[in-house]
């Protein structure tokens, strides 16, 4: 009681010398004896509701701020492209159109709760409008780059049992080409300006449908999204997110990390089909009631990028480290950016040197944050802490981040090892729920009382983590992540090809790119190196979604491998990081 008397005692004398200065104690004590949001979610005491529904529990809720004049209304989302059209929904009429999309999925296509649909649509507003859409119905949506091949597509229409899929013009043929093989699925909608035979279309049924719609109540473990990502070995695995996961996971960090607010106009470059274009471009931004900015960025071009930061009122902005490495090399103080306050990167490890270049160029640092598919943010350099460039910050909420051994001891600082979250004695709600169909890999993933990411790192004694790279042998290139089996597989298929072993090999713009070693069939030994290259790569663009076509190939007589037979991809990929770092 005593030490309350002199705090007040004290409060009173504040007040009468000096008002301001009270104002600034009493918000410090006033911080110091409630713990901050911050801190409780990190501790793990984040009470997650029994039911929740991002459309109706956030977009819904924003709605009806608008609707009471209590949110300015300014755009919900923001969509550019280079025709210099522009789409600028509120979250009123954000809301209304879902619903009316809504409608069309239960409607016309014939989708129930728990059925799952494929959506392979490129930077275009339809997408936001379906995904919210699948949320109010209870769909379970599958995000897919339009990069996806006619194999790419069959494969994951069959993995996941999908009864939709929606896709714009350029992937129509694709599918017609497989729709044989998918006895599951019953429903294709196409966004298009002109039909298609055999198609619904979207933009005819949206506009019949009616903007009244009822959201389903759904419990927040319950599933709502499954992300398809690739492995070591085997095809790409099913990574399944309940609403809750990414719906409430992401408040902490795109407060924090990507510093979001009402009044943000975020911009996020990712394509829809990777798991970017959720944490950057839908949760963590409505969850603050912030702007989706969109360009519509048919092909990455840094000039396009830096013409657009300086043409509308961005204010934070995320890409890829190889999208800021390619606008360094244009030279970014030659553009102004009238309203950029904040930039934020993530999907491969950003080079000190092109931190140091941006800030020079620009004036502004990079807050660099780490993750994955099965995850939220797990580490992150936030505003307010000091940034040790090369780190990817320090543990964020609501994960206890450690750096392992192989028994799931905590190693020391300054010791390398797993970088692994604590699952015990109770796994944080905004992880996975589990690989579809697949337990054995689930079970893979943990580690004693830890979920292992697969990444090594260091941890120093200020607690900031130092990445080391994959402890398996996925490659990460420019925000993708590819798996050599499944380029190895494709090159199988090319009659030139014997044996091939692809790993990761450094490059100055990409941070890394996708190597092959092959050997090659006694037919193809005497056929010019130069022009057989080129046809692996040409072959391997049709045959597999571009992106993971190997940038470099070697041409060897045999690979290294174990006494079992199995090909030492480390071998090779420690041969290409000692030789060959730029």
């Amino acid at each position: 009681m005593f030490q309350h008397w002199k705090f007040f005692k004290r409060c009173w004398i504040t007040i009468c010398l000096n008002p301001w200065v009270f104002l600034h104690q009493a918000k410090r004590c006033v911080a110091s004896l409630i713990p901050s949001y911050y801190e409780v979610v990190n501790r793990g005491d984040q009470e997650v509701p029994e039911y929740f529904n991002f459309a109706s529990d956030v977009v819904d809720k924003w709605m009806q701020e608008e609707k009471d004049g209590k949110r300015a209304h300014h755009p919900a989302f923001w969509w550019v492209n280079s025709q210099n059209k522009e789409v600028k929904w509120s979250f009123e009429e954000l809301a209304f159109l879902s619903r009316k999309a809504a409608n069309v999925l239960s409607g016309p296509c014939g989708l129930q709760r728990r059925d799952k649909v494929l959506i392979v649509l490129p930077r275009i507003p339809e997408w936001w409008l379906l995904v919210l859409a699948c949320m109010r119905t209870g769909i379970i949506f599958i995000p897919g780059t339009p990069q996806l091949t006619a194999k790419d597509i069959s494969y994951r229409i069959q993995a996941s049992k999908a009864k939709g899929i929606v896709v714009a013009e350029q992937s129509v043929n694709a599918v017609d080409s497989i729709i044989s093989e998918c006895k599951f699925l019953k429903t294709k909608l196409v966004v298009s300006d002109k039909g298609r035979a055999g198609w619904l279309k979207f933009s005819d049924l949206l506009q019949a449908a009616s903007g009244d719609h009822d959201c389903v109540k759904s419990r927040s473990e319950e599933l709502m999204l499954i992300y398809f990502t690739s492995g070591s070995t085997g095809s790409p695995k099913m990574v399944e997110h309940c609403h809750s996961s990414y719906g409430i996971g992401f408040t902490s960090s795109s407060r924090h990390w990507m510093n979001l607010s009402s009044s943000t106009v975020f911009w996020n470059t990712s394509d829809p089909g990777w798991v970017k274009t959720a944490w950057s471009s839908l949760f963590g931004p409505w969850i603050h009631g912030s702007c989706v900015f969109v360009h519509h960025l048919p092909q990455f071009e840094p000039t396009v990028i830096l013409n657009t930061l300086a043409k509308y009122p961005i204010t934070t902005f995320c890409t890829a480290p190889t999208a800021f490495r390619m606008m360094v090399q244009h030279n970014a103080t030659s553009y102004k950016f009238r309203s950029l306050k904040h930039c934020v990167t993530g999907g491969e490890p950003l080079n000190p040197e092109v931190f140091e270049q941006w800030k020079t160029q620009t004036g502004l640092d990079i807050y660099e944050g780490y993750g994955q598919t099965e995850t939220v943010t797990i580490c992150a350099n936030v505003q307010g802490m000091k940034i040790k460039s090369g780190s990817m910050g320090k543990a964020s909420p609501p994960y206890d981040v450690q750096v392992i051994d192989d028994e799931g001891n905590i190693q020391p600082p300054g010791k390398e090892g797993d970088v692994a979250i604590r699952i015990k004695p109770k796994r944080p709600f905004c992880l996975f729920l589990k690989y579809t169909d697949n337990p054995e890999k689930t079970a893979a993933t943990e580690r004693g009382d830890f979920y292992i990411t697969g990444d090594r790192a260091v941890k120093d004694e200020e607690g900031y983590f130092w990445f080391v790279g994959r402890s398996d042998d996925i490659i990460s290139s420019s925000g993708y992540r590819i798996g050599p089996f499944e380029v190895e597989s494709a090159l199988m298929e090319h009659p030139a090809v014997v044996e091939s072993a692809v790993v990761s090999s450094p490059d100055p713009i990409r941070g890394e790119v996708v190597k092959a070693f092959i050997i090659l069939s006694p037919d193809f030994l005497s056929r010019d190196p130069e022009a057989l290259i080129q046809e692996l790569q040409d072959y391997l663009k049709k045959s597999t979604a571009p992106y993971k076509y190997p940038r470099k190939i070697e041409f060897v007589q045999e690979l290294p491998k174990t006494a079992a037979g199995k090909i030492k991809r480390s071998v090779l990929r420690k041969q290409e990081w000692s030789e060959g770092r730029w």
